[in-house]
Parts: structure tokens; C-alpha cells; sequence
């Protein structure tokens, strides 16, 4: 059976799981809609969305050194118990994560955080690029909404595609760290250091 986009919306709506864990729900239970919710649970997959409301005031803070030095990156984590913080599975995303960071040079957390001046630049960079391509005024600010989009994705850590799986984004990992550990999980901020960056 096909699995079709909207049917992985469908499941990711109601169950809050990662995009890549619904399709793989779906295909696992020949797209059945109720068999694919189960198999999430089963995993530790579903609702890591209600975890949020829960409060993470435990955690820590990964340091992590690349190219010989010539990049640093500093990241915290906060989980809701100091166990959790201790496991292999908290410890292994917090790693991956500063490699993350390392590689991809988000600017922020999520779109929230980035600087709303950075936006308006980039933004009058996209209507003047949509002028000089003789595009409608009619149509320049629809392009540029899509421009902006993409331009959070390229550098709001959340909303970037996973540099060791690009079939999802960091906010997919998390919440699949989260299913798993079965704890509310925030990335609360990084600092990235490049020598000469």
C-alpha cells in the first residue's frame, strides 16, 4: 500500500511523533491508522508532545572540539530528572548534537530566537532579488514568505535537517529522544566558536 503525505499528517497530528517515525508506522502496519498509533507507543514514539508541559530543570552541558581545535561548540540540554541526564541515550543526543551544530552553524535555537533584524535583511534581499527577476509585485511577497521559510530552516537549529540523517530535522531527533526516554527534553541554548569565524 502507498503511504501518502497526508496520511503520515494525519498520524503525526494525532500522536505528536516524529515525521520519519509516522511513515515508518504506517508502512510497518499497511497504512492502518489505528495498528500505526499502537506501534508508535509501542516504540516510545507517541505523544512526546504531552512531555512538554512537564518541567526540565535537570541536564547539562556538552562541550565538543572539532578540526583540531579550530571549532568549539557548547550546548545545553535540560531533561526533567538528573537520572535521565545520566544515560547513554541523553548523553549520545547531546554529542550528536554538538556535532550538529559544529557542522550546520545554526544561529539559534528556533525561528523565535533569531534576530528580527537578520530577517527584515533577508527579506529585502529576496524583494529586491524578485525585482531585478521582473517578477509581479502581486506575486514578491508570496516568494518571500517561501524565501524566509527556507532561510529558518538554514539557521534555526530546530528546523535544520539532521546532518547525520537529512530525512529529518533536529526537532524530529528530539522528539524521538524523547518518545524513548519517555522525559521532557529542551535544548536551551549553544554558544559555536570558530578560530577566525
Amino acid at each position: 500500500m502507498d503511504i501518502t503525505a497526508s496520511m503520515v499528517k494525519e498520524l503525526r497530528e494525532k500522536t505528536d511523533a516524529g515525521m520519519l517515525d509516522c511513515k515508518k508506522a504506517l508502512t510497518e502496519t499497511q497504512g492502518d491508522m489505528q495498528k500505526a498509533m499502537e506501534w508508535l507507543r509501542t516504540k516510545g514514539l507517541m505523544k512526546a508532545g504531552q512531555k512538554a508541559s512537564r518541567v526540565a530543570a535537570e541536564g547539562g552541558v556538552h562541550s565538543y572540539i572539532h578540526m583540531g581545535g579550530k571549532v568549539g561548540v557548547l550546548v545545553e540540554v535540560a531533561c526533567e530528572t538528573d537520572f535521565v541526564a545520566r544515560t547513554e541515550a541523553f548523553q549520545e543526543f547531546v554529542h550528536n548534537l554538538a556535532m550538529h551544530i559544529a557542522a550546520a552553524r545554526p544561529v539559534a535555537v528556533s525561528r523565535d530566537e533569531v534576530d528580527g533584524t537578520l530577517v527584515e535583511k533577508e527579506k529585502e534581499i529576496y524583494a529586491a532579488q524578485m525585482r531585478e527577476q521582473g517578477k509581479p509585485e502581486a506575486m514578491i511577497d508570496k516568494i518571500v514568505v517561501g524565501k524566509v521559510d527556507k532561510y529558518y530552516s538554514d539557521v534555526a537549529l530546530l528546523e535544520q535537517k539532521y546532518v547525520k540523517d537529512p530525512d529529518m530535522t533536529i526537532e524530529d531527533y528530539l522528539k524521538s529522544v524523547i518518545g524513548a526516554l519517555g522525559e521532557n527534553m529542551q535544548i536551551k541554548r549553544f554558544a559555536r566558536f570558530e578560530i577566525g569565524g
